[in-house]
Order: C-alpha cells, then sequence, then structure tokens
C-alpha cells in the first residue's frame, strides 16, 4: 500500500469505510481530496454511525501524514483519533508497530505531506481538547477553504500577485500583473496576460557551471495546438484501481492520438510535464498538487499529467496512488519541447544534481513525504507546467523546471486559476518574443562547463 494513496479503496482499506464506498461514491464523495472537506453536518446527512466517522477522521488525519500504511492495525484498535495522539511513543512502537519517525509524524499536529510544508488546510491546534466530538478534524478541515481560496484574492476582487522576490522573468511578471490589477474595479474581469515563472538557476563549482538561459516569454497557443498526445489513464474514480490485480479494477489501454487541444476547448487545464513518474520528487510535485483537487473543482479546471514516454509499469504505479487525475503520454516530446523554446532541455545528473545545492535541496524536500521511488525510464529531460484557459484563451502560466525538482508555487498557480475561471471567452493579445532559430538538434544540455 502506498502511505498516502489517492485510491479509495487503499484509503478505505479493510474498516468499516470499505463497506460503505459505494454510499458515499452516489452522494458525490468519490475521491480522497472531496472526502478531505467532509463536515460534521455532512456525516449527519449521510447516517455515518460513531464508528464510521472515527474511522473517516482517522483515515484523513494519517493521509495527511503519509501514514496510511499503519490505517488498519489503528482503526482496529478500536481508539478514536484524539486517544490515539495521547498515546506514548513507546506504545505506539510496541503495540502498533510504528517507526519511531513515523511516531514524531504521528504527534506532530501541523505536519501535512501534502503541501510539501506546513499547510492551512490539514492545520489543527496543538490543544488535544480540538478533537471534541465526531468530525472535529474533519470540520476544521472543510472550514479552511473559504479561507484558503479567500487568502489568494485581493479585498477587491482582484487576484493577489505571489511571485515572492523572484528574479528575471518572475520580476517582470510580478510587476505587470500588479499594474493590471491596480486599474481594476471590484466588478472587473482582469484579464488573462501569460506569466512565465521559473527559478534562478544558480551557477555550479566557482562559477565555471552555469545553467543556459530560458525565454520569458508564453510559448504560443499556435504551437501547443499542433501537439498530440495519447490518453493513458481517466481521471480516477471509485473502482478503478489497477496495481492490485484485474479483480480490483480495471486495465488501463493507450488510446490513439488526439490534439491536445481537444483538453481545454471548452474547459481551463492544468498541465503537470512529469520528468519522470517513478522520481521521487516528481511524485512528490504530482501529490502535492493533485491533494487541491477539490478547489481546482471548484474553479472548474481539469487536471491532467504529461509523460513523456509510455512505461506501463510505471502508470500503474503513478496512478492513481500518486495523481488520480488523468494522464496523458506526450511520445514527441512537444510540451517539454515548448517549455524549452523547441528543444529539449536536458539536465545533467552529475553538475544539475549532486553539484547543485538547490536541487540536493528539493531531493531532501520531496524525501520528507517518505513516498516510494524507482529509476525507471528517463529522468533527465526537464518539465514544468502549463495552464491553459479554454478555447482560444491562451497560455495564462506556465513554469519552467530550471533545477531538478523545481515545483510551481502553489499559491501562483492557485491565483492564475482564481482569475481564469472569471474570464470571458475571448483572447487576450500575448506578446511573444520569438527565439533565435533552434540548431539541427532538438536537445540542450543546460549544466555545460
Amino acid at each position: 500500500m502506498s502511505h498516502s494513496s489517492f485510491s479509495l479503496e487503499e484509503f478505505a482499506g479493510n474498516g468499516v469505510l470499505n463497506e460503505i464506498l459505494d454510499d458515499l461514491t452516489a452522494d458525490g464523495w468519490d475521491d480522497v481530496p472531496t472526502l478531505k472537506k467532509m463536515t460534521a453536518s455532512d456525516m449527519d446527512s449521510l447516517r455515518l454511525t460513531e464508528a464510521e466517522r472515527d474511522a473517516l477522521e482517522l483515515r484523513l488525519y494519517l493521509h495527511d501524514r503519509n501514514l496510511m500504511q499503519y490505517g488498519n492495525v489503528l482503526e482496529s484498535s478500536g481508539e478514536r483519533l484524539r486517544e490515539l495522539l495521547n498515546i506514548s511513543p513507546s506504545e505506539l512502537v510496541s503495540n502498533y508497530g510504528m517507526r519511531r519517525g513515523h511516531v514524531a509524524r504521528f504527534h506532530d499536529r501541523l505536519y501535512a505531506t501534502s503541501a510539501g510544508s506546513l499547510a492551512s488546510n490539514s492545520r489543527c491546534p496543538e490543544e488535544a481538547d480540538v478533537y471534541s466530538e465526531a468530525g472535529s478534524y474533519l470540520s476544521r478541515q472543510s472550514e479552511s477553504i473559504p479561507a484558503e481560496i479567500h487568502n489568494f484574492v485581493n479585498d477587491n476582487g482582484a487576484v493577489r500577485q505571489t511571485l515572492h522576490k523572484r528574479h528575471g522573468s518572475d520580476a517582470a511578471a510580478a510587476s505587470s500583473l500588479n499594474s493590471y490589477n491596480r486599474s481594476y474595479s471590484e466588478n472587473d474581469v482582469v484579464p488573462i496576460h501569460g506569466i512565465v515563472a521559473n527559478k534562478d538557476s544558480p551557477a555550479r563549482l566557482c562559477g565555471l557551471i552555469r545553467s543556459r538561459r530560458v525565454m520569458n516569454d508564453v510559448t504560443p497557443l499556435s504551437i501547443l495546438e499542433k501537439i498530440y498526445v495519447q490518453r493513458l489513464a481517466p481521471e480516477y474514480k471509485k473502482g478503478m484501481m489497477v496495481t492490485g490485480g484485474p479483480e480490483t479494477g480495471c486495465e488501463l489501454s493507450l488510446l490513439p492520438p488526439m490534439k491536445a487541444a481537444e483538453l481545454w476547448a471548452h474547459r481551463p487545464v492544468v498541465f503537470l510535464c512529469v520528468r519522470r513518474p517513478g522520481c521521487l520528487m516528481c511524485r512528490a510535485e504530482a501529490h502535492r498538487l493533485y491533494a487541491r483537487k477539490s478547489i481546482f473543482d471548484s474553479y472548474n479546471i481539469q487536471l491532467v499529467a504529461v509523460l513523456n514516454e509510455h512505461i506501463d509499469s510505471e502508470v500503474k504505479e503513478f496512478w492513481p496512488r500518486y495523481w488520480g487525475g488523468m494522464v496523458v503520454v506526450d511520445r514527441n516530446r512537444d510540451f517539454f519541447k515548448a517549455l524549452g523554446a523547441g528543444k529539449l532541455r536536458k539536465g545533467n545528473l552529475i553538475t544539475g544534481f549532486f553539484f547543485n545545492r538547490q536541487a540536493r535541496r528539493n531531493w531532501k524536500r520531496a524525501t520528507a513525504t517518505g513516498f516510494e521511488y524507482n529509476n525507471n525510464g528517463e529522468g533527465h529531460f526537464k518539465g514544468g507546467m502549463y495552464i491553459l484557459g479554454p478555447g482560444k484563451t491562451g497560455v495564462a502560466y506556465q513554469f519552467i523546471e530550471r533545477t531538478f525538482g523545481d515545483w510551481a508555487p502553489l499559491e501562483e498557480v492557485l491565483d492564475v486559476c482564481n482569475n481564469l475561471q472569471k474570464q470571458p471567452l475571448r483572447k487576450e493579445s500575448l506578446s511573444v518574443h520569438h527565439e533565435e532559430k533552434p540548431s539541427s538538434t532538438d536537445e540542450l544540455d543546460e549544466d555545460l562547463l
């Protein structure tokens, strides 16, 4: 079992929730991120028993801390979450087989793996009395949603800029978007102007190794409209389990090529271009993003992961455990080339990771999740993210992975999505800088001496 899987079957485990999965799904509670927004009144409407409420509260708490491997044993103990939190570390180790490092995470009530740091949507005070009667932890989570969304919007209704003190294109984008926001009143819609964001990639080895320059302008929509992809996995729903054997779900199949533009024809899309689905940093980023699915749903925005190669076993490990959204393969790696202005941005493992302090920090951040990982497949072509508006709206945001393991800042992503869902179906003109004509090779080594 994955320690924090998005599969409903793995989430319910062998406990009482497994018996009511059909009822939960019929009422619209058909994925783990949505379950995390359930309140006490929702449980009353569903007529959940005390045992079911306690099990749900416990498993959501464990899921937030990437400790789902202990779900069955803790639930079978008959103890409620509040009581389990008061058990001494030595008892958790001896009676429940919990590792000592996991005990610390279990007792840390401010911990949340899905955000990669302290997250408001799973934060609860240290005082034990916040765990009052049924659903207290659930209620606190659901109450954080409006506040979380509100914090990403200015009082006048305009999107708040969160490109904090970045350099290069990020700083320019921050200044540009802020100027647009100031000129619109409460009832106005803030027009979309494409934003390119990336983190600085510092020089290594006393300045001998420098990263290549990346483009500072959004990819023209005409480039992305020419891309073809093939669907590997649909958006996850109950019963689509593929890693537990054919008796538990459906077999994934590779569909014929389709234009990627069909995906954003009517709804906005977030494309997460995954460098390698078995990579620890890629899995952690995907899990962190999909954990906010209920917010993206409220914005009517689709979540799509783009892979640069198809390895069937890797897809089954990646979906739906770390990512429950649609998965497509871009065999020609055109999305990845678009992020590099026509060239694949290839990183060097030695100079781009081992001699790169930022990459090592990114790795350390990802290891805190405790996710499993492997080295299967091509992992040198750097990825990123695109957020596209519906129809001819164009690119609202693109993030470029300059250093291995760079993640698009979550607040930036939600800011853009919040703005995007307010837009009329029209295209705002985008200023596109035409880079120099690429050379004959399609690959660009970014970590050269």
